[in-house]
């Protein structure tokens, strides 16, 4: 039975209130459209909600718990120290609601209209939305995209009681005996450090040769020996073949570097990658253009081949990241505004919070071998910092490339305390066409981790201060 049908018009309708979609409906508002999002789950999207942000809540309380058990050497000794871990959760939800409420209050502060339930294109200017019994017709004169992605199921661990996604993980009541965490990349990587932190037996499983694959062996060889001293088992070049379910748990079969191993755990968590959530909004019977992945197909300013619909984020090519995607909803809206906005990805800064932290920005050394780029390197140890070592945390590095001869910041690799912090300043001087010698003569304060990356560029200029030449 279907309940009521109407046609509403709008200026710009917005599909999906995730980073991108909400970032984008309050663009297009600012610029004077009239905005409606659809959204089926809740405000704030996958990140919010489920993703980015509860994620950094879990991973900062495990922080906290393992730091309050390795205090002696600073001379404070903590006695049972517990978790309860009902009580993070309840933390947790309340970051969550506060944040998502935060979105509401913008929302309706920018005057946008928010329709629940899911969207399918009837045309080039309309969509149906449905919402239990009723379907309303929505006409608009643009429209983004931003449905964002979902989790890879594997055929041989379909979700379910002992199978988990990153978004049943991180709902847990209780803490699990042990998990088998099916992927290396970064969101395995962090659930599996939160885990453990927590004191549960971790086992890891990932295909490459390398945990965090895409970033430089340097990188995770560092994060892999944390996650060795928290008695995590790392199998690379492991495939996951198939599953038995026990009274308490489930049996892994991976072939390990040529060899069957099975692994015993409470739990599996598979973190192999996100699909994007294109298939079920009708933009093929629109002649919409899709890769084979089905990412939709756009141009610099977010415009698929249908010249008044935009899609962003995970649904179009490039990483899958919060940040671009919120980036790429402003473009959109200004562009629907008639502004010469246009996507320029020459800094997307990627950051991984395991520990220590990882972050990217621009180009690494093999990139600017590959390019032809004749380039000078800075790397400087956190171990030669002062605020690193007073907060027990030296390990690690900055490593910060330039062009020789102009000396112009291509790029860097952090691996440390605060990575996720420090990467910005470095993001900002590549976007700005900034040298080595502006962070060099840049006064940075001290004693801050802020200095680690002025030191670097000194150390790429030849001159280094605190290590040697």
């Amino acid at each position: 039975m279907v309940v009521g049908e109407f046609t509403t018009e709008v200026d710009v309708l917005v599909i999906g209130a995730g980073p991108g979609g909400y970032v984008a409906a309050i663009r297009a508002a600012q610029l004077g459209k009239t905005v409606a999002v659809v959204e089926k789950a809740e405000l704030g999207g996958v990140c919010l909600n489920v993703g980015c942000i509860p994620s950094k809540a879990m991973i900062h309380a495990a922080h906290t718990y393992e730091h309050a058990q390795h205090t002696e050497s600073m001379g404070i000794t903590m006695e049972n120290v517990k978790v309860d871990f009902a009580k993070v959760q309840e933390w947790k939800g309340g970051i969550v609601k506060q944040l998502t409420g935060g979105v509401g209050s913008l929302f309706k502060g920018n005057k946008i209209q928010v329709i629940p339930g899911e969207a399918l294109f009837v045309s080039e200017n309309e969509v149906r939305v449905f919402h239990g019994y009723d379907v309303n017709r929505y006409r608009f004169e643009h429209c983004i995209i931003a449905t964002g992605s979902r989790p890879i199921e594997l055929p041989a661990f379909p979700f379910g009681k002992r199978v988990l996604s990153s978004t049943e993980a991180l709902s847990l009541t209780e803490l699990p005996k042990s998990i088998v965490v099916i992927g290396g990349g970064y969101i395995g990587i962090e659930l599996g450090t939160v885990f453990a932190k927590f004191g549960t037996k971790v086992t890891i499983l990932e295909g490459a040769d390398q945990i965090l694959p895409g970033f430089e062996p340097d990188m995770p060889r560092l994060v892999e020996r944390k996650l060795k001293k928290l008695d995590v088992t790392i199998h690379t070049k492991a495939l996951a073949q198939g599953m038995e379910e026990t009274e308490n748990g489930v049996i892994v079969t991976a072939e390990v570097k040529g060899e069957q191993v099975k692994v015993e755990a409470e739990y599996i968590l598979v973190t192999v990658g996100r699909r994007p959530n294109t298939d079920e909004l009708g933009v093929r019977d629109i002649g919409m253009n899709l890769t084979d992945r089905g990412l939709i197909v756009v141009d610099k300013q977010g415009r698929t081949n249908i010249p008044n619909v935009y899609a962003i984020g995970d649904i179009v090519p490039g990483p899958a990241l919060a940040h671009k995607a919120s980036y790429e909803g402003k473009v959109a809206a200004e562009a629907i505004a008639g502004h010469p906005s246009e996507v320029d990805y020459k800094a997307i800064p990627a950051v991984v919070f395991c520990d220590p932290e990882i972050a990217s920005v621009g180009i690494n050394e093999k990139e600017a071998k590959e390019k032809g780029i004749d380039y000078v390197v800075g790397r400087f140890p956190f171990a030669a910092n002062g605020r690193a070592l007073s907060v027990n945390a030296g390990e690690g590095y900055v490593k910060l490339i330039g062009e020789k001869g102009t000396n112009l910041v291509l790029g860097a690799q952090i691996v440390g305390v605060e990575a996720s912090n420090i990467i910005a300043e470095i993001g900002l001087a590549i976007e700005m066409g900034a040298t080595l010698e502006d962070i060099e003569l840049t006064i940075h304060a001290h004693p801050t981790l802020g200095e680690v990356t002025m030191e670097a560029a000194e150390l790429a200029l030849g001159h280094p201060i605190h290590v040697m030449k």
